[in-house]
């Protein structure tokens, strides 16, 4: 395994695979170089004498400049390195693009349930959804009285360790005794579907829907409007109390808008002209019950590739994301890509620094021009709340290697490939173009950025970590793949797919993205189950267009 990487040609931040100790001797294409101080895996070097001021590059691209002088072989940290990234001013640039050999796939589908319009769902969801927080307590009740009965439910190994340590307290046993009691690693008690053809009953809890701005209650009916026409979703019960900001017509009109040719069931029920909360629920669950019912007729049938929308998004991310995990899944993008789907980036915040390639790789100057105009009034939407992209990196990004928003940004946008741009999304706008990356105005924050992908249409999501995150989503089935072979030997409840071979060098990045597109056919076609879906990761966070990174 070669200890370091230079991951362009042009960079002067030079990777660390694996802990080197000061005073080492490294070499890359015949430049050597001896270490001045310790450098941890996944952090960089300087490949060069840094004068306070110089820039910083790093994947081709400037990712900070230099606080104070830098000696070639020192550490690069956030004591003499800081973000700075290059200007963008919209296409400027033809682009032409060699799309990956795809022979083999030509003839594969996937199982999928097939839909009047659109394309087809990989999973198979009745939702239930209030209008406003007022109605969180109806959804739990609704919640309490599906689950279970449904056989949605299971008792988890912590409900039994809770059960298994009141039997012993009703029973006298000493505190000692409960102390000493472990935990049943057993598979959790789960009872049969009533209706096998309906993956679950999931319910979008949120505390938005009134006392914000109008704009916030428009953005969230959006947003509703995009999960209720879900490929995903079969059909949706909406609980509204009737004062909120976001009315039942304010919904009614961005369906009207965004999706006119809605063919599922839509059941709408108002707290506020019911003779009584008993009324509505019961009027509410008979008609669920029933509409979950009709949809369980629907079974999964042969569906082309090119209906993939597939999301790809990272979270708890580390110095080796942008070498590993998120090229591998920018691999199968591209594979996607050509085969007529629909990849999709989002993380605004995470594209600061590479927005000129993106530019450049926009089919149409006016979608180069779209970009622009959202990532500009994004940033300015943070700085004028005293912040900034620049604040984007976490703790823990900075820790393992994500010193500045650039850094961050140029190994995030790996996700994406480098299939032409043919769209450009603003949040709660529905995906339509497929053969190409569509790049989606999310946040930075994982949950908000994945919820938004599936209020987007997106049918499956690709979720590259290198510090471990159990992210899921309600309706949109979600892979979890590590950057690092220790992470997933560590986290396996959570990872499905480990990328860490790109780094010891067993596997290339199309190797590992081949594999990551046969796990993506298998998972929309039922036949694998993510661990997120498993361990009923249900994250649903609607994002109030104020500033979050």
């Amino acid at each position: 395994m070669t200890p370091i990487l230079r991951v362009h040609p042009a960079d002067d931040a030079i990777v660390a695979l694996r802990d080197l100790a000061a005073g080492s001797l490294v070499s890359l294409d015949g430049t050597p170089w001896t270490l001045r101080e310790a450098i941890p895996a996944k952090q960089k070097f300087a490949a060069k004498d840094f004068a306070t001021g110089d820039i910083v590059t790093m994947y081709g691209v400037t990712v900070g400049v230099a606080t104070q002088p830098v000696a070639a072989g020192a550490l690069l940290h956030t004591g003499n390195l800081k973000h700075a990234s290059a200007a963008f001013s919209g296409k400027q640039a033809a682009y032409a693009w060699t799309p990956p050999d795809v022979s083999k796939w030509k003839a594969r589908s996937f199982r999928g349930f097939q839909r009047p319009h659109g394309p087809a769902g990989t999973a198979n969801h009745w939702i239930v959804i209030p209008l406003v927080f007022c109605e969180n307590r109806n959804l739990a009740f609704m919640r309490e009285a599906l689950t279970r009965e449904l056989g949605y439910g299971k008792t988890s190994p912590y409900e039994r360790f809770a059960r298994q340590m009141a039997q012993l307290q009703r029973r006298g046993a000493s505190p000692d005794e409960i102390a000493a009691l472990v935990m049943d690693a057993g598979a959790e008690e789960k009872a049969a579907r009533l209706f096998p053809n309906v993956d679950g009953v999931k319910f979008l809890e949120h505390g938005l829907g009134c006392g914000g701005t109008r704009q916030d209650a428009q953005a969230l009916c959006r947003l509703l409007a995009g999960y209720i026409h879900s490929p995903n979703v079969c059909g949706a019960t909406v609980l509204s109390l009737g004062c909120q900001h976001a009315q039942v017509s304010l919904l009614e009109q961005e369906m009207a808008a965004l999706y006119p040719k809605l063919e599922k069931p839509l059941l709408i029920y108002e707290q506020q002209k019911s003779r009584s909360e008993r009324d509505m629920m019961q009027r509410a669950l008979r008609d669920t019950f029933l509409g979950i019912a009709a949809a369980n007729e629907q079974t999964r049938q042969p569906c082309p590739l090119s209906d993939l929308v597939m999301a790809v998004e990272c979270g708890g991310s580390d110095g080796f994301s942008g070498i590993s995990a998120n090229p591998a899944i920018g691999h199968t993008a591209d594979l996607l890509a050509a085969l007529g789907g629909a990849p999709v980036l989002s993380e605004f915040p995470e594209l600061c620094g590479v927005e000129q390639s993106l530019c450049d790789r926009a089919v149409t100057a006016d979608i180069a021009d779209k970009f622009v105009r959202l990532m500009r009034a994004y940033e300015g939407a943070a700085q004028s709340c005293g912040s900034g992209f620049d604040a984007n990196p976490s703790p823990g990004n900075i820790r393992d290697g994500l010193i500045t928003d650039a850094i961050k940004s140029a190994g995030a946008a790996k996700k994406g490939g480098t299939a032409p741009v043919v769209d450009v999304c603003d949040y709660g706008e529905p995906v339509r173009q497929r053969g190409g990356l569509t790049l989606y105005c999310t946040p930075g924050n994982d949950v908000e950025s994945t919820t938004a992908l599936a209020g987007g249409g997106c049918t499956m999501i690709l979720f590259t970590t290198g510090l471990g995150t159990p992210t899921g989503n309600p309706v949109c089935p979600t892979l979890k793949l590590s950057t690092n072979t220790t992470l997933a030997a560590r986290m396996p409840d959570i990872i499905d797919h480990d990328c860490g071979p790109i780094i010891t060098g067993e596997k290339t990045v199309a190797q590992c993205g081949e594999e990551v597109l046969e796990l993506v056919i298998a998972t929309a076609s039922g036949d694998y189950v993510p661990k997120a879906v498993a361990l009923g990761q249900d994250d649903f966070l609607p994002w109030k267009r104020g500033v979050s990174l």
